[in-house]
């Protein structure tokens, strides 16, 4: 191939049946597919563009990428990209962002219904031939749901949440209505919202405005029946502020997807928190995954190839989202 050729080096996993599909879409780029960064070093130095999970870039290895202009991040995530150096380069950032609303939101309303029917209480009887009436259950009908961030995700919940006969109320940094909210209330409002809500879902990006955003302080807002769920990012609660809540049963429990470190320690207090649902950060996934996400990166290359047209995704590296 000639030199100008652009040349797309991807060290996100995927099939052979994805690899095969991009190169006869695209068959004047050249595609070199890996399963990690450290297989690509050889030609990191010579890609224009590069698909990453996101998780496995640094300051040396933008460096390394003397020809990079363009990083697609197939998940959401960025809380890890060196966005200096990317900045410093002029290197173009998208992501998945939106990828995960089918099955997170499927995930939220999964534990939900865990909870108020007591599932778990009903499993724990079958297992012990315990015949058992007297478990009180509940409803989803007409309870409160707080969504804290309300972008793709925190929308798509909202959506499932009303199909349930729930009340949703929403946060987010401007207080703009969203689809499918009741009720959106400003950043500075999250006091009311926590107070209101029977279930609080965190579905924020994290970033310094949202690290720790739930604290001590937050917890103690929340009902004492009220359940809080974070398939955020670990780092959006205060660990260590949400395992005294639960201990005091100051709010009723928490359905934990992430944590500040994962694996989870195995002397962690939640794994054996009665008052916790505990899941490995799984609430994204999905046997359509990559397809979703390659159908953005598909368009953001059409619109490389152009020259023209709308980017789906694009981040500043501004503010890192």
């Amino acid at each position: 191939m000639g030199e100008n050729v652009i040349h797309c080096v991807s060290t996100a996993k995927m099939s052979d049946r994805h690899r095969k599909a991009l190169r006869e879409e695209f068959p004047g780029l050249r595609f070199s597919f890996f399963e990690n960064i450290a297989q690509a070093e050889n030609v990191l130095p010579d890609a224009d563009i590069l698909v990453t999970y996101g998780e496995d870039l640094t300051d040396g290895i933008i460096e390394r990428c003397g020809k990079l202009k363009w990083i697609q991040v197939i998940s959401a995530g960025l809380e890890l990209m060196p966005f200096d150096a990317i900045r410093n380069r002029g290197i173009l950032v998208t992501n998945a962002r939106g990828i995960h609303a089918v099955p997170m939101s499927e995930y939220v309303m999964a534990v939900l219904l865990q909870i108020v029917r007591k599932t778990d209480e009903f499993m724990k009887n079958r297992r012990n031939a315990a015949w058992d009436r007297s478990i009180r259950v509940g409803e989803l009908f007409g309870s409160t749901l707080g969504i804290v961030g309300t972008g793709a995700i925190g929308r798509a919940v909202a959506e499932k949440a009303k199909v349930f006969g729930m009340r949703t109320i929403g946060v987010n940094s401007s207080g703009t209505p969203q689809p499918h909210i009741d009720e959106i209330l400003p950043a500075s409002r999250l006091d009311e919202l926590l107070s209101r809500s029977d279930f609080v879902v965190l579905t924020v990006p994290l970033t310094p405005r949202t690290e720790k955003l739930i604290g001590a302080r937050e917890l103690k807002w929340m009902k004492p029946t009220a359940w809080l769920i974070n398939v955020a990012r670990g780092a959006v609660t205060d660990e260590a502020a949400l395992v005294d809540a639960l201990r005091e049963r100051t709010i009723a429990g928490a359905v934990l997807d992430v944590f500040t470190q994962e694996p989870l320690p195995q002397d962690h207090p939640f794994w054996k928190m009665d008052n916790v649902i505990l899941t490995p950060h799984i609430s994204g996934r999905s046997p359509m995954y990559m397809t979703r996400a390659l159908e953005i990166f598909r368009h953001n290359l059409k619109v490389w190839l152009r020259g023209e047209g709308e980017w789906v995704n694009r981040i500043d590296p501004e503010k890192g989202y």
